[in-house]
């Protein structure tokens, strides 16, 4: 059986509304028969009551139902046997109504200090839970302004990095292209060296010699050549410099926007406030973590990369200087170089142009003695044919003594003077003769000689013109100090 007007007993549940206690339910399904004992004693003295009654009425209507039956009804229930209404037996006695009473009043003290326990703990937790809240929610504000100083300063130290990369390739890459046209200048002389040798192979006969002057030719391209290839290495060097100052810009740069984005996303993470709009519930967000680092790798994978810019930015540098040492040496050996090569030339010149004068000279003095020996050949001559005239009067003389008669034919003084005559006519026109073959002989070495000293002349002009005009005018041309460094 259940009592009517029993209360529940309390519960505490989390509250589905706004307001945090729970609100106090006053339908029927929570009263409870908190009495059973007069159900015992009903169903004791059950059998010496009227079962009439009892089939009628057999259960004390319950607030629900009372409160779903119209008035008119429950007051023909209450009036149905008037008759024998008071002949009915009580159904509770003082004692169980005094105890219901008592029972009443302890369990509404109970509830009642179990409602006061209940707001004062609840009181305590929610003030201890506001402030816990309050101090975490501080206490993330803080980390995360701590974690935007730290961002702040790794950007300002990658913005520095990145500046300080930016200016060394701009120097790397002006060193480059004065390496470049260095390189690009020193075609010009190795290509005038070349036509130097060239040209000299042109000299004749004799004067085609491995003098001093083609061996500081041959010097010289080599010392070119080997500039050439020295700035072609750096050149490559370079190069590669470049391409590696540039990814770790690259990666300084990829890095600084990553923490541009991060920085953006934690000032507005650090700006949100329990009024701010936009905050929203997300359900399990705490439970992912798409984290990939830790702030020790995070710190050092920025620190990595401003090392590893560093460490290209101090190559780099090093490279430049080797690149300037190399262009102010290669410089000053092509310059020494081309200045052995003048001075080679200038003394060349100089043996040429002596050398000549001197040909000029001995075929002077050979032209007259030339000159004279012919002349000297037609005294000759002359004196062999007037010989002739003495020598036919003698033997014309011998000739005509030889018909004197008999005795007469005598060898006498005058024939003795006359063979002697002859005979010395005869050894004079031979001495003569010989004297005029030695004389022309004399003549064609003069004439020979002529030749060979016009010919030596000839040469010494041809190779004076190759040093002097082909070669010397082409080598006015040869590169200055700043052009060979890469100045323009």
């Amino acid at each position: 059986m259940e009592l009517i007007g029993s209360t529940q007993t309390a519960t505490y549940a989390r509250p589905r509304t706004g307001h945090f206690l729970p609100a106090i339910s006053t339908m029927a399904s929570s009263y409870k028969n908190h009495y059973p004992h007069f159900a015992l004693v009903q169903s004791a003295n059950q059998p010496w009551r009227s079962n009439t009654f009892y089939r009628t009425v057999s259960t004390v209507p319950t607030l629900a139902s009372i409160s779903r039956t119209s008035p008119d009804l429950i007051k023909a229930k209450m009036n149905f046997y008037p008759s024998n209404r008071t002949a009915l037996v009580t159904r509770y006695t003082p004692e169980d109504w005094y105890k219901s009473n008592q029972s009443n009043y302890r369990e509404s003290e109970s509830s009642r200090h179990s409602a006061e326990r209940l707001r004062r703990d609840t009181a305590r937790l929610i003030q201890d839970k506001e402030q816990l809240t309050r101090r975490s929610q501080e206490t993330t504000n803080k980390n995360i302004g701590e974690r935007i100083n730290d961002i702040a300063f790794w950007r300002s130290e990658l913005n520095h990095e990145i500046e300080n990369m930016v200016g060394e390739i701009s120097m790397l890459t002006d060193v480059k292209k004065r390496l470049e046209r260095a390189l690009a200048e020193t075609e010009g002389p190795l290509q005038v060296a070349q036509e130097c040798l060239y040209h000299r192979e042109k000299r004749m006969s004799i004067d085609l010699v491995h003098d001093e002057v083609e061996k500081d030719l041959l010097k010289e391209v080599e010392v070119i050549k080997s500039c050439q290839e020295r700035m072609r290495r750096h050149l490559d060097r370079a190069n590669a410099q470049l391409a590696s100052n540039r990814a770790a810009q690259h990666e300084l740069e990829r890095d600084i926007n990553d923490k541009v984005t991060a920085h953006r996303i934690d000032d507005r993470c650090h700006q949100l406030r329990n009024t701010s709009d936009g905050i929203s519930f997300y359900r399990g967000v705490e439970r992912i973590d798409p984290s990939l680092s830790i702030p020790d790798s995070w710190a050092k994978f920025t620190d990595d990369n401003i090392l590893r810019s560093q460490s290209e930015r101090a190559a780099s540098a090093k490279l430049r200087d080797e690149i300037e040492i190399l262009l102010s040496s290669t410089s000053n050996e092509m310059w020494n170089q081309f200045n052995s090569v003048n001075v080679a030339f200038t003394n060349r010149m100089s043996e040429t142009a002596d050398a000549k004068n001197n040909l000029q000279a001995h075929l002077a003095k050979t032209l007259q003695e030339i000159f004279q020996t012919e002349m000297l050949i037609e005294a000759l001559k002359k004196s062999i044919r007037d010989k002739e005239s003495p020598l036919k009067v003698a033997q014309t003389r011998l000739e005509e003594r030889t018909r004197r008669p008999n005795v007469e034919l005598c060898r006498d003084n005058p024939h003795h003077r006359l063979v002697t005559e002859v005979r010395e006519i005869e050894d004079t026109v031979q001495k003569l003769k010989e004297r005029l073959r030695d004389a022309e002989h004399t003549l064609q070495t003069l004439v020979h000689t002529k030749v060979s000293l016009e010919h030596d002349l000839s040469v010494k002009a041809n190779s004076l013109f190759i040093d002097q005009e082909k070669c010397m005018g082409m080598r006015k041309s040869f590169p200055s100090t700043p052009r060979l460094v890469g100045y323009t």
